[in-house]
């Protein structure tokens, strides 16, 4: 009887293999057919992933897991006699991340390092963002991987989050329209994307136990819009839940979250899985709706088959997960028998990487000093950041890469000279203190940790005077990086440290002198203090990290070749205590409530709960980023959607168009200038009844021009629905737009507007949602 029941599952999956793409139909009644076939020991072992065990019997560590592709994070098991495979899952969002390097081959695999979220973020291209995730889902695909972990959708809430890197905006929309082009790119390829971390996930702090303490409005048009618009736009294979509790619940037992939200109202159809080790009950887990609990747990099987058993677990809630599983499955390429070559075509994605590096680099001072003029061709670099450029952050989020292009190795291939003694000195430098630094080789973790920078280098005076007699020009670059397990802090790393100041302050003082130009290079991962310093170059470039093609990328916009386009995604305060999260984040962690790095530090006794630990309240609600430095009026660095061209354009003819709730704005775009740019061009809408606690205005829609030459036009579309511009009222259940005149700004960033229209709308319009995620929670929430 096995043997039969071997040879007909065997014949049903051979048969959905066949077809290039399985129709919604015959993958329901492969799925029906397979779990017909299935134990109910085999359901319960396909939702409990395949655990840790390394291939050397050592301890378990992430990325080190599997044979089938080493350096993936995680497998589900497979099932050899129904022929269920183990599919593979492997970690983003930068990238790919697997092992470059295996056991009997000296073959490499190295992925491409592409750049870091909010690069691609800056763009504001989702073309361009589509097109990297397609070169990703190659690299995917063609490795042997089924389901690529990311994109990375979680909210710049504040900028010390160690993982800001990852996650692409403080604004829902920009979040959710940026991911969708990313996993619909990936998607094409015929794998999956794993959306994280649903929801509400902004600290790396006590990670795994941290209570989000947040309004359900504030869920809903923040935290949780960027996910709704993903899932609706680009219908994701799998979602990952996020580590954290919301409201004293954890995501991964959050039924309202993972059910009632994402599938009954938002139309969710694939499976969702637990972040590593995410969760806590696996009872609790598999009747909110996560599927599939990573990396698995040998317990976890056992607790499943006797809550069965014992009917405390309904066996339909259990096959629900495995069907939506195995619907995912068999659509995936494992599953297909898809051979993969393990030759992706690396040098295209590479290509790719540098002109997507280049979209995203934002210029954010410039007083005549770029692009390079003709007569630059020898410049001092300093910094040490120059000569160990950052490619990307840390964590699940790096990438093995084949190599890495600093800044000064994107001087020299572009050309350009350098001093050769103050390069030595510097490679030296870093040498001696990478080497103090090093890690312990048992230390598993440290891959995954940002690692210790080298202090910043004084040149001597003289020195400095020599090098503005001789150069052309300066160029200083400032690094920073960070990642999973610990958050950033205040001093030397939001802030600039003492020595890069008075670097700064000392290469400037001496090729000013020598009446030479100095610009200043920002090579980080999030947002830092600028406002103290930032007059003081001649320029100031925000190359944040462009993957490997980082250093070619920056050069390229440095001498002219790409004129910049980036554009911030989110708002550079004044400083820190600016912030309207500043004091419910843990900025000031006491080190004697010590976190164990990676898992937490878990929770303690109700009445010692530790605020910004155990638990942490939004009590700035929906005012976060320019949501609160535009209402409230608060002075900043860099506004929102802020950056500079080397050219200059022009607005007009605005125009609005409404037909059955959905609204087009058209606006003519002209390039005014001498040379060839892209524009990025933003609507921000504000509501009627500007007493009312709403914001000031919000960004509704965005667009980015074609490459306009000179005197070049392009007539801009950029639209949005009734439903966009709805608040929502969780007294009634309901987002509601309300009726009255309404104005749209279209601007260049969120305080500079270039043309404004009006529409009104005659009735408020309401579409109700489920009563859920209402608990109470004690907020003092930030008003009007």
């Amino acid at each position: 009887m096995k043997h039969i029941r071997h040879l007909f599952v065997l014949s049903v999956i051979a048969l959905c293999g066949c077809s290039t793409k399985t129709t919604s139909q015959s993958t329901e009644a492969t799925v029906k057919k397979i779990m017909a076939a299935m134990t109910l020991e085999e359901k319960a072992s396909l939702v409990v992933g395949a655990g840790m065990e390394r291939a050397d019997g050592k301890s378990a560590v992430v990325g080190n897991t599997h044979k089938l592709v080493p350096g993936a994070a995680g497998t589900t098991v497979a099932i050899p006699h129904l022929n269920i495979p183990a599919i593979v899952c492997a970690d983003g969002p930068a990238g790919l991340r697997i092992l470059p390097h295996r056991e009997g081959t000296d073959q490499t695999y190295y992925c491409t390092a592409f750049p870091i979220a909010t690069t691609l973020a800056s763009s504001w291209n989702t073309e361009l963002v589509q097109q990297v995730g397609e070169a990703t889902g190659n690299e995917v695909l063609e490795y042997g991987v089924d389901i690529w972990l990311g994109p990375g959708m979680n909210i710049h809430r504040n900028p010390l989050c160690g993982r800001t890197f990852e996650y692409y905006s403080e604004d829902p929309l920009v979040t959710g329209k940026i991911a969708a082009a990313m996993i619909n790119g990936v998607q094409s390829n015929g794998v999956g994307t794993s959306p994280k971390h649903f929801a509400a996930n902004n600290q790396e702090v006590n990670r795994m136990y941290n209570d989000t303490r947040v309004t359900p409005r504030a869920l809903r048009e923040i935290y949780l819009k960027g996910f709704e618009i993903a899932v609706k736009e680009s219908s994701p294979q799998t979602i990952m839940s996020s580590y954290n509790l919301i409201n004293n619940i954890y995501s991964a037992h959050n039924k309202d979250l993972l059910t009632t939200i994402l599938r009954d109202e938002w139309g969710f159809d694939g499976f969702v899985m637990t972040d590593w080790f995410g969760g806590k009950d696996p009872i609790a887990m598999i009747q909110a709706g996560n599927d599939l609990m990573m990396p698995g747990l040998p317990n976890y099987k056992e607790a499943i088959l006797k809550a069965v058993g014992e009917r405390k677990l309904n066996e339909k809630t259990l096959n629900n997960a495995v069907r939506r599983i195995l619907t995912v499955m068999v659509q995936l390429p494992r599953f297909k028998g898809y051979k993969n070559s393990d030759m992706p075509d690396l040098k295209s994605h590479a290509e790719l990487a540098r002109r997507a590096a280049a979209e995203g680099v934002v210029l954010l001072e410039n007083k005549n000093a770029l692009p390079f003029p003709d007569t630059v061709k020898n410049i001092a670099v300093y910094g040490v950041t120059s000569y160990q450029f950052i490619a990307g952050g840390s964590g699940s989020g790096d990438v093995n890469k084949a190599y890495s292009v600093s800044l000064i190795d994107g001087l020299t291939n572009a050309g350009y000279t350098f001093d050769k003694e103050l390069k030595n000195r510097y490679e030296k430098y870093i040498l001696a203190e990478n080497e103090k630094n090093k890690p312990a080789p048992n230390d598993h973790l440290a891959p995954f940790l940002p690692g210790v920078r080298p202090v910043e280098i004084l040149p001597e005076q003289l020195l400095l005077r020599q090098h503005a007699g001789e150069a052309d020009m300066a160029l200083v670059t400032i690094g920073r990086n960070s990642g999973e397990f610990v958050d950033r802090k205040i001093k030397d790393d939001f802030e600039l440290t003492a020595s890069e100041q008075k670097l700064i302050e000392d290469v400037c003082q001496a090729f000013h002198a020598a009446k030479k130009k100095v610009v200043v290079v920002l090579n980080i991962g999030g947002v830092i203090e600028t406002a103290s310093w930032k007059k003081k170059p001649d320029a100031v470039v925000l190359a944040w990290q462009g993957g490997q093609e980082a250093g070619n990328a920056l050069v390229d916009i440095l001498s002219g070749k790409v004129n910049p386009s980036g554009r911030l995604t989110m708002t550079f305060p004044q400083s820190y205590m600016d912030v309207p999260s500043a004091i419910n984040f843990p900025y000031n962690y006491d080190p004697k409530y010590p976190v164990e790095i990676g898992m937490g530090r878990g929770k303690v006794d109700d009445n010692k709960k530790i605020r910004n630990v155990d638990y942490t309240v939004y009590e700035e609600d929906i005012y976060i980023g320019y949501r609160y430095f535009d209402t409230f009026g608060k002075d900043v660095s860099y506004p929102f959607g802020y950056g500079l061209s080397y050219t200059t354009f022009s607005y007009s003819k605005p125009a609005v168009i409404e037909s059955k709730g959905q609204y087009t704005v058209t606006v003519t775009v002209t390039n005014t200038g001498r040379n060839a740019g892209k524009e990025v061009i933003q609507a921000y809408v504000s509501a009627p009844d500007p007493a009312s606690n709403k914001p000031r205005q919000e960004l509704k829609a965005f667009a980015k021009t074609e490459l306009l030459q000179p005197g070049a036009s392009e007539i801009v579309t950029l639209q949005f629905s009734s439903y966009d511009l709805a608040s929502f009222n969780p007294d009634a259940n309901a987002w509601i737009t309300d009726a009255g005149s309404y104005k749209i700004a279209i601007g260049t960033s969120s305080r500079d507007i270039k043309k404004e229209l009006t529409f009104k709308i005659n009735a408020p319009q309401e579409t109700k949602v489920h009563h859920v995620l209402n608990q109470v929670v004690k907020i003092n929430c930030l008003k009007k």
